[in-house]
C-alpha cells in the first residue's frame, strides 16, 4: 500500500512538472487557432484553421528553414561531440597547471556577450569566404555549444573509472574495441546530455545565424523573425509550435535513452 502511494505521489509530481513546463506554450496553441483574441476576453470568441493553412502557402520558406535548422543543429552537435570528447576526457582525468583557468576560458563565449565576439568572428569568416554560408553558421554555432559539451563530458570523466579500460586492454582488446564496448557505454548518459544541450542551443540560435548567415542562410528562428514583422500572431504561433516539435522529439529520444541506461545500471557506473 505504501509503495502504491509513493508511486501515485511520483506520478502526480511528474504531471505537475509537465504542466508547469508546457504552460507557457498554451497561449501559442490558442493563438494558432484563434481568429482574433482581444482584451478582456479570457479565451477567443472565434476559432479558425486558416493560420495552419497559411503554413502550406509559406511551405517553401518554412521547409527551407526547417531543413537548414536541422542540418546546422545536427552538424554542430556532431562536431561538438567530436571535439568535446577528447577535451572533456583530458579535463576530467588529467591534472595539469592552469586547468582551472582553461575551464574559465571555455566559459568565456557563454559569459561574454556574443556581440563582443561576433565582429571578430565575422571578419575572419569573410576572409575565409565562409560568411553567408551554412558552414560558416555551423562554425559560429560552435562558440556556445562546444563549451557545454566539453564541460558536461569533463564532469562525466571526473567520475570515470579507467580501470575498466586497462583491464580490457590487458585482455587483448584493441583501442577501438575498448572505446566502443567499454568507454562509450559508460559515458553514454553524459554524451546524450551534452548532445541535447548542443542540439537545442544550435536549433534555437538566432543572433549568430542572423549576423553570420547574412540573410542567405534561413533557419526557423529567422523565419519566425520575418513573420513577426507581418504582425500575424496566429501564423507566428503556428510556425512557433512547428519549430518546437523537432526539439521535443530530440528531448524524448534523449530521455528514453537515459531511462534505458539507468535501468541497465549505466548511470551507476559513470
Amino acid at each position: 500500500m505504501l509503495k502504491l502511494q509513493h508511486q501515485i505521489g511520483r506520478n502526480t509530481l511528474l504531471i505537475l512538472i509537465i504542466v508547469v513546463l508546457f504552460l507557457p506554450f498554451l497561449p501559442l496553441l490558442i493563438w494558432s487557432f484563434a481568429q482574433g483574441w482581444y482584451f478582456p476576453q479570457l479565451i477567443p470568441q472565434n476559432w479558425t484553421l486558416s493560420h495552419w493553412a497559411k503554413i502550406g502557402s509559406a511551405a517553401s520558406r518554412v521547409g527551407e528553414g526547417l531543413l537548414n535548422s536541422l542540418a546546422i543543429a545536427l552538424i554542430t552537435t556532431a562536431i561538438s561531440l567530436l571535439l568535446g570528447l577528447p577535451a572533456g576526457r583530458a579535463l576530467g582525468l588529467m591534472k595539469f597547471p592552469g586547468k582551472t583557468g582553461l575551464k574559465l576560458f571555455l566559459l568565456a563565449p557563454i559569459i561574454v556577450s556574443p556581440l563582443a565576439t561576433l565582429m571578430g568572428m565575422q571578419f575572419i569568416l569573410i576572409r575565409l569566404g565562409l560568411n553567408g554560408t551554412l558552414l560558416g553558421v555551423v562554425l559560429v554555432h560552435l562558440m556556445p555549444t562546444l563549451p557545454y559539451m566539453t564541460l558536461v563530458l569533463a564532469s562525466v570523466f571526473a567520475n570515470f573509472e579507467v580501470g575498466y579500460e586497462i583491464q580490457a586492454r590487458s585482455l587483448g582488446a584493441s583501442p577501438l574495441q575498448v572505446f566502443s564496448q567499454i568507454t562509450l557505454p559508460l559515458i553514454a548518459p553524459g554524451v546524450m546530455v551534452g548532445a541535447l544541450f548542443a542540439f537545442l542551443i544550435s536549433w534555437n540560435e538566432f543572433l549568430l545565424t542572423f549576423f553570420i548567415g547574412g540573410g542567405k542562410v534561413f533557419t526557423l528562428p529567422m523565419v519566425l523573425f520575418t513573420l513577426l514583422q507581418g504582425g500575424n500572431n496566429g501564423l507566428v504561433a503556428a510556425v512557433a509550435i512547428t519549430s518546437i516539435i523537432p526539439g521535443l522529439a530530440f528531448l524524448a529520444v534523449a530521455s528514453r535513452s537515459l531511462e534505458n541506461d539507468a535501468a541497465l545500471g549505466g548511470l551507476g557506473n559513470v
